[in-house]
């Protein structure tokens, strides 16, 4: 049984939980430039604090003990530490060449998070992490020339595939292309995706796609109305579809429900721990978290759960317990034409 039949086998059966906050938990450390670095880096001429990808590298058993964490909290599914690590991200710390190395790092980490635990591969999970880039293709960061872009389609393509490659080669289970702003990213790393597994005819792993919706008015950054943005991501024939960052449970809930009604694969929704306070740090408790999270499911709205920024693996602890007592969301019934 492949990897994609396991997940739909379980997501069938039962909420499958995804794990919290990545950054949040590496703060708790309070770790310094020093720390960053570590002896390979010690000598690298300019700043590496807040590279918490490059962690993977430097401090590999840190990011192995909060991957653990979550998983004894609960998690099916672990995310890797490759939210930043393709080229075009890694170059504001002139890095660009430790891409594939620090992805491939990343995802052997979480697999050996899972094998020192002696958890079953058929229950959990590792998904290789794709974040959005801090270079995007539908907005200009020139406010004076709306036209202008600071990156072209084909350069996020390529860094997105070397990122994938990097993902695979260190043995993930399926590939999350998450905290989409900007739908032209996404597809960039869809076409990324594709390309990679037909110029290597290996099998292809499952795809979670998970947008943001970053106003009041439900829409992307650059946007995009909820509907609109499935209806732009969905010939990726994703495993899931959901909603993650910017929002916490209680702001996500209406368009969790909206989700739950077009889509026509699983949802998946990892919100924040509330909206962050005036100091930008989460107060929110994991028990208002999961009670929030419990109302989705109990709406039968959702089928993977878990946590975002300011999480912890109390919040993903709670939300576990909570999923317990509620069926998956059901999968429409697709009505031939």
């Amino acid at each position: 049984m492949n990897t994609e039949a396991k997940l739909r086998k379980l997501l069938d059966d039962r909420i499958l939980i995804i794990d919290g906050a990545m950054g949040t938990m590496i703060q708790r450390f309070r770790l310094e430039e020093k720390d960053y670095r570590g002896e390979r880096f010690k000598d690298w001429h300019s700043d590496v604090k807040g590279n918490n990808d490059l962690l993977c590298l430097t401090q590999p058993q840190i990011i192995k003990e909060i991957h653990q964490q979550y998983l004894q909290a609960g998690a099916n599914i672990l995310e890797t530490n490759t939210f930043n690590s393709q080229a075009i991200s890694l170059a504001d710390y002139d890095m660009t060449p430790l891409a594939y190395e620090i992805n491939v790092a990343a995802a052997k980490i979480a697999k050996e998070a899972i094998t020192e635990l002696q958890l079953s591969p058929n229950e959990y999970f590792v998904a290789g992490a794709i974040g959005p880039m801090n270079k995007t293709l539908s907005l200009s960061p020139d406010v004076n020339n709306p036209g202008y872009r600071a990156v072209t389609f084909d350069e996020v393509a390529d860094a997105y595939y070397e990122q994938i490659s990097g993902l695979v080669d260190g043995g993930v289970d399926l590939l999350l292309i998450e905290t989409i702003f900007d739908t032209l990213n996404a597809k960039a790393a869809i076409y990324a995706v594709n390309k990679y597994f037909r110029d290597t005819k290996k099998e292809k792993l499952p795809v979670m796609i998970s947008g943001t919706i970053t106003d009041a008015s439900g829409r992307t950054l650059s946007g995009q109305t909820l509907e609109a943005f499935y209806i732009s991501v969905m010939h990726a024939n994703p495993l899931s579809i959901g909603l993650n960052c910017a929002l916490g449970a209680d702001q996500m809930r209406p368009h969790i429900e909206e989700l739950s009604q077009i889509a026509a694969c699983y949802v998946s929704s990892y919100p924040n721990a509330g909206l962050p306070n005036a100091m930008g740090e989460y107060d929110e408790s994991p028990e208002h978290t999961a009670s929030v999270i419990a109302e989705w499911a109990k709406e039968g709205w959702v089928n993977l759960v878990g946590g975002c920024c300011g999480t912890t693996p109390q919040h993903i602890a709670a939300i576990a317990a909570a999923m317990k007592k509620f069926e998956p969301r059901k999968l429409p019934e697709l009505v031939a034409m």
